[in-house]
């Protein structure tokens, strides 16, 4: 089998699990390769993910050969994984245990296994990595018993009938704790790995454990209860739904872009991000979802974080922030060697300190969406946006990196856009008597700006919306710009057919011209060119291609950052935030665009 199609199903093999913390990422054969301790954004102590020999992992299967089925719990991030061989079937349940009231204070996976009927034979073993590089483990001995040491992490492995055995002496991997048992039928066993960063760590009774499973399970059930969503597509809009949940930092309500780093978007290495941050853009298109979907709590805390880590870090907006709410500066290089060897592995992200333009219609999409579902904004936020509309009026003539972060400086027409998208929202918001400031002058600056792009951005020859002003090129983000209202006509509908037959590949999109050479599609790109369609009033085409886009995720709901042309590998970060969000924003504008025509037609 070809490497790169080999490395991309290993990829895609990744069930995803949190508890709003963190996130560990179990694989097709029960193993967990990533799980950052205590925080997503933290080094991770298990990241065989991206260091093969060193990076740690907690594993869990049968001695013997066996095939392996899964799902999730239904409406929950739980996951249940059957075994069968030979001799036997079991069942492990694996969850990041949730508690009474919200996340546990210690970071605490749990795998419950039940015997189903027969025996199988199961061994597992705790192997704690060297935090990308920066630590070596070891294993101490205390009254309590054997402790993992790595870093500031400590960790410790407890259960109920799993056999644990003496912690194996130091090998190549370094040194781990192990163990293993036999499952019959109705005979329950635990395993549970508890972890802490910097602080005393709680052994928990594995009793209390199994409950927690459970309540576990009932807290993800009762969050499904308060999402509404009634729709097509209803099924793979709430696992996605529950997938962005994962990426939920409930600290501070802040959303990660991803819960990885460093995963390569080509196979020839060097575009590996850290993802591990807040996107004011993602917030935007999570706002609108979110709001649609009901739920008023994460609504509210991730807007409200937001507003108060701008203010913070102001007086200008960043890209993106730090889980935390900080401005984060620097990208450190970690020397270990990647996923199947294709570096860098990084910790941070370059992009920071770029000017991209769009950031500004996105924080403003995010107030309207705020204000228009029949809230209100406080006084000092008022006055903030009014300082960025102006400070957008005066920018907007300035090239910058655009949407894909890259390294030349253009005037890209989506940042243009964005701009337009920032002073329209800014007069609407001004006009609901939510911001004070000069309505007038963002006005005349929107209508000079939607000139500007009519004049300078559109090509005949290609009956396109090009990428840049004198550019031949085109970029799938200026779809975009359907939903958010600055064309839904003729231009944007001949944009999609120009970037369908240039950057399209089946139901898949390319980002931009070029990016064929340097990586594979970009899934949220496929979803909004569904969107678009149904924009522009092409409501058959865009159901049509939306049905097939739905196949895209894995066997258990879950997107990466891209899919490869040829056979559907997965490339880049994941579970990736934009994906899931561009899969659940398509369904959400086709459904409603849809309804909205049939009402007119009768």
């Amino acid at each position: 089998m070809h490497d790169d199609k080999r490395r991309g199903e290993e990829l895609r093999s990744y069930a995803a699990i949190g508890d709003g913390r963190t996130v560990a990422l179990i694989g097709g054969r029960g193993q967990i390769d990533w799980m950052p301790i205590p925080d997503l954004a933290a080094a991770p102590v298990f990241a065989r993910l991206l260091d093969d020999d060193a990076g740690g992992c907690i594993e869990l299967c049968p001695t013997a050969d066996f095939t392996m089925t899964r799902s999730y719990v239904e409406a929950t991030n739980v996951l249940t994984t059957t075994f069968t061989t030979a001799t036997g079937r079991a069942s492990v349940t694996d969850a990041l245990v949730t508690g009474v009231a919200g996340r546990l204070p210690w970071a605490e996976l749990a795998r419950r296994i039940d015997g189903i009927d027969g025996e199988v034979e199961f061994a597992w073993r705790v192997l704690p990595g060297t935090v990308l590089g920066t630590a070596s483990p070891w294993i101490e001995q205390s009254t309590e018993g054997a402790i993992i040491r790595s870093g500031e992490a400590t960790i410790a492995v407890v259960g109920s009938d799993h056999g644990p055995r003496e912690p194996a002496p130091d090998g190549p991997s370094g040194p781990q704790l192990s163990g293993g048992f036999t499952t019959s039928a109705s005979r329950r066993h635990l395993l549970i790995v508890v972890a802490t960063h910097d602080e005393p760590l709680h052994l928990p009774d594995p009793a209390n454990v199994d409950r927690g499973i459970d309540r576990t399970i009932e807290n993800w059930r009762h969050w499904s209860r308060e999402f509404s969503y009634a729709g097509p597509w209803a099924a793979h809009v709430q696992r996605s739904a529950l997938a962005l949940k994962l990426l939920i930092y409930s600290p501070t309500g802040a959303i990660a872009a991803a819960a990885t780093t460093s995963l390569p978007e080509s196979p020839r290495g060097g575009k590996n991000w850290d993802y591990r941050f807040a996107w004011v853009r993602d917030l935007a298109y999570t706002a609108h979802a979110l709001v649609l979907f009901g739920l008023r709590e994460e609504t509210h805390a991730a807007i409200s974080w937001l507003l108060r880590t701008i203010r913070a870090n102001g007086p200008d907006l960043h890209i993106f922030y730090d889980l935390d709410g900080d401005a984060p500066h620097g990208v450190f290089e970690h020397d270990v060697p990647g996923w199947w060897g294709i570096g860098p592995v990084v910790s941070g992200n370059p992009a920071q300190g770029q000017l991209q333009l769009g950031v500004y219609g996105d924080l403003f999409a995010i107030c309207r969406t705020y204000v228009d579902a029949g809230n209100v904004l406080d006084v000092e936020t008022g006055r903030m946006l009014a300082g960025v509309a102006d400070r957008t009026c005066d920018l907007w003539r300035s090239r910058d990196a655009g949407m894909w972060e890259l390294p030349d400086q253009e005037h890209y027409t989506s940042s243009k856009m964005g701009c337009w998208q920032a002073l329209d929202d800014a007069v609407h918001l001004a006009e609901a008597g939510q911001v004070a400031g000069s309505a007038d002058r963002w006005r005349v600056e929107r209508d000079r700006i939607r000139e500007w792009i009519e004049r300078n951005c559109w090509s005949e020859e290609l009956g396109a919306y090009v990428m840049h002003p004198g550019s031949g090129r085109l970029d799938a983000s200026v779809l975009l710009h359907a939903p958010s209202g600055f064309d839904r006509g003729a231009r944007m509908s001949s944009t999609i057919d120009a970037i369908t037959r240039a950057l399209g590949a089946g139901s898949l999109v390319y980002r931009y011209s070029g990016a064929q050479e340097e990586e594979h599609t970009f899934v949220a790109c496929a979803y909004w060119r569904a969107t678009a369609l149904a924009c522009v009033g092409r409501h058959d085409e865009a159901i049509a291609l939306m049905d097939e886009l739905v196949k895209l995720p894995n066997d258990v709901g879950l997107l990466a950052e891209m899919i490869a042309e040829g056979d559907g590998a997965f490339w880049g970060n994941l579970p990736q935030a934009l994906s899931h969000l561009a899969l659940i924003n398509a369904a959400l504008t086709i459904r409603d665009l849809t309804d909205e025509t049939e009402t007119r037609g009768h």
